[in-house]
């Protein structure tokens, strides 16, 4: 079963949600703020996208960072999504154990 990464707020978790629903696609949902986003669950997901990808710089979460946490290293920056799971692109869905797929536009899901 597939597994959507989501902050149950946010308008394109919505549409992410929507398009799987629409497509009949069944999936669960992990909530990175209510269920939590663990050490363990982090580098899961940084096994399968790049932190470079997986950090979402256009967020509010990351514009309220100071400039020394914004100024980071692999290790600050996995301690800093720890301490703000919003700092993560979402939706991010976890199509297999290989692939996470970052984000969704319309059409993303097309092929699943």
């Amino acid at each position: 079963m597939l597994t959507l990464y989501i902050i149950k707020n946010c308008d394109t978790c919505r549409k992410a949600q929507k398009a799987l629903d629409a497509k009949g696609i069944p999936y669960k949902t992990h909530d990175l703020r209510d269920d939590g986003l663990s050490a363990a669950l982090l580098e899961h997901i940084l096994h399968r996208v790049p932190l470079v990808e997986a950090i979402n710089k256009r967020s509010k979460t990351w514009r309220e960072l100071s400039a020394e946490e914004k100024d980071y290293d692999a290790n600050s920056a996995r301690q800093l999504i720890l301490k703000h799971p919003t700092l993560l692109k979402r939706p991010l869905l976890e199509v297999d154990d290989d692939t996470i797929l970052v984000g969704y536009k319309d059409g993303d899901y097309d092929k699943l």
